[in-house]
């Protein structure tokens, strides 16, 4: 990364400045120092430095390192955008967002890292917008930490906005709604959760689309973003995801739980430009209609 720095910046430490400015966090400042480059107009420097007009700042982060467990597949991913600091993938249901200990394969940060070998392309997976194994649609995946970082900074702050369309079961009396129920682990399972007065605050807005005889797909939008908001929002009004038989939904139409993250917007880290992408539904899920 390279700035010239202008006059508003004389006068401040490389440190400040990169803290400041351009929004490195501690932990990344503290990769450059250790394992990075800091280089003023060609020379190494410490952030102790005082900048001056004119000066050329010179960032070189540490190499990324693929952690030991991670093993690059070959996979046919959907890779909807692409560019120097992230990607984001239309990702299928049945395939995981990342590797577990009990599943070291399979995954698209499997894929991605298979996808990064065959590009030449130096960095690891750090994942922004995760997805169940059973949901699909568009997944933002930062390429490096500086990227990962900024991005997960706005994403605290609400600034990535994702749309997700539901196929629920039976017929929502209202055309549209918010449910605000907290959400919490579901006693004696590691993976349930549900709506419960000691968990945390959960919001999700809805819109219903169309109403089909047995089911109603509903357009989604979460103010926050608990582990399975969705699929225990809708099952605690009675209204299950069609597919989701953890959550009361049953397999007769669909055998997966019917969600779909179809629009995904953000602003560019470092461009600013303002990014919105959309998916198109699912096969199994058009089946329903």
């Amino acid at each position: 990364m390279k700035w010239m720095i202008n006059s508003e910046h004389v006068g401040m430490m490389i440190r400040d400045y990169l803290k400041e400015y351009q929004r490195f966090s501690r932990r990344i400042l503290i990769g450059v120092k250790q394992e990075g480059n800091i280089l003023i107009n060609g020379i190494p420097q410490t952030v102790r430095y005082s900048l001056k007009e004119g000066d050329l700042l010179e960032i070189s982060f540490p190499r990324e390192q693929v952690g030991e467990y991670m093993v690059k597949e070959e996979m046919d991913l959907s890779i909807v955008y692409e560019d120097d600091s992230v990607i984001v993938v239309d990702k299928p249901a049945g395939i995981a967002t990342i590797p577990s200990l009990h599943h070291p394969t399979g995954t698209v940060a499997n894929g991605i890292l298979g996808y990064y070998e065959k590009h030449n392309i130096p960095y690891t997976v750090h994942v922004v917008t995760r997805l169940d194994r059973d949901t699909s649609g568009l997944l933002l995946i930062a390429k490096h930490r500086y990227s990962h970082s900024l991005l997960s900074t706005a994403q605290k702050a609400g600034k990535i906005k994702r749309r997700y369309k539901a196929l629920v079961e039976g017929n929502l009396t209202k055309d549209s709604g918010t449910i605000n129920a907290p959400i919490d682990r579901k006693e004696g399972s590691i993976i349930e959760r549900t709506v419960k007065e000691t968990g945390k605050r959960a919001v999700t807005h809805f819109k219903v689309e169309k109403r089909l005889p047995l089911h109603t797909l509903v357009n989604i939008q979460l103010e926050t973003g608990r582990t399975h908001q969705i699929r225990v929002h809708f099952s605690h009004i009675n209204h299950p995801l069609a597919g989701d038989d953890l959550y009361g939904g049953k397999t007769d139409y669909i055998k997966r739980h019917a969600l779909h993250c179809y629009k995904l917007a953000f602003e560019h880290p470092f461009t600013k430009e303002y990014i919105q992408l959309e998916s198109n539904l699912p096969s199994d899920m058009k089946e329903l209609f």
